[in-house]
């Protein structure tokens, strides 16, 4: 009688239904659909062939190549990362396990123009581990690693938040009967664990991996913006932009764009396989 009547009282006239889908889809056009038009409008306003020439000339070519790089290495160091930690917190119980949690959730809360600017108070030439590095001849701001370095702390939450609240809610009651019958702890992770995660650690590495070529503040402090260097492809599109090179700009734009709308894509396929499969994919939250 309750669940009765509190479908009655939650239930809506069509008018006001079909108010509220406008509503919604007018907000999602106006703020994410109209956006994404303009940058592929401007991107090809001047024709195919400027819009080709400035997706292969040297320093756009050379910014995606080096944001491929960065994800390429960001990405599988927050995979282990990811693994590791969330394995740790719901398996596990020790001393700091808290303080673990709060760190892991440290990114989301400090501006990525902060986290750059950390780690050029850490490492820069002023900085205190600077002297040291410049008397080994090791060069980490305004250069690949530091770029590297600034977008894996912008990105490793991404895979342990999704693992953490999966694997909590799926106990260790399985990994116990598995050590129980003789397995050892590699056996217990790749025949069980893994399998029971996969879906929410794919759905993280998405995450992840969209951040880490879309990351800007954090990526713009360290990089030192040298044209063919250290300019990823977000960095590649303010330097065209305010150089009033808009073709170029949006160009490259219009790349990141198709990554956003491809993501969003896979994400979507990943959460319909996971309840297709019957499998959580983010566990209980």
């Amino acid at each position: 009688m309750a669940t009765q009547q509190r479908r009655i009282s939650t239930r809506e006239s069509k008018g006001i239904t079909l108010l509220l889908i406008g509503i919604a889809l007018g907000y999602l056009f106006l703020f994410l659909g109209l956006p994404l038009i303009a940058v592929f409008v401007e991107a090809l306003s001047k024709g195919w062939d400027l819009y080709w020439q400035a997706l292969v000339e040297p320093d756009a070519l050379s910014a995606v190549r080096l944001t491929l790089l960065v994800a390429a290495i960001a990405v599988p160091a927050n995979l282990v990362f990811g693994i590791a930690a969330s394995w740790a917190i719901a398996k596990f119980e020790f001393k700091g396990k808290s303080l673990l949690i709060t760190f892991i959730d440290l990114p989301f809360a400090v501006s990525p123009v902060v986290s750059g600017l950390i780690y050029v108070l850490l490492f820069g030439a002023q900085g205190w581990l600077g002297p040291w590095l410049q008397a080994h001849d090791i060069k980490l701001i305004f250069a690949v690693p530091g770029i590297v370095l600034a977008t894996i702390f912008v990105t490793f939450p991404f895979i342990a938040r999704e693992l953490i609240p999966l694997m909590q809610a799926q106990g260790k009651e399985e990994e116990e009967a598995a050590v129980s019958l003789g397995a050892t702890g590699w056996q217990t992770f790749w025949r069980v664990t893994l399998p029971n995660i996969k879906w929410g650690l794919l759905y993280g590495v998405i995450l992840c991996n969209a951040r880490a070529m879309g990351e800007f503040g954090a990526v713009s402090v360290v990089s030192g913006h040298i044209r063919g260097m250290t300019t990823t492809m977000p960095l590649h599109v303010e330097i065209t932009y305010n150089e009033y090179n808009f073709v170029a700009a949006f160009a490259v734009a219009s790349l990141l764009a198709l990554l956003a709308l491809v993501t969003l894509g896979i994400k979507s396929l990943v959460e319909w396989q996971a309840k297709r499969s019957g499998e959580p994919l983010h566990g209980a939250h």
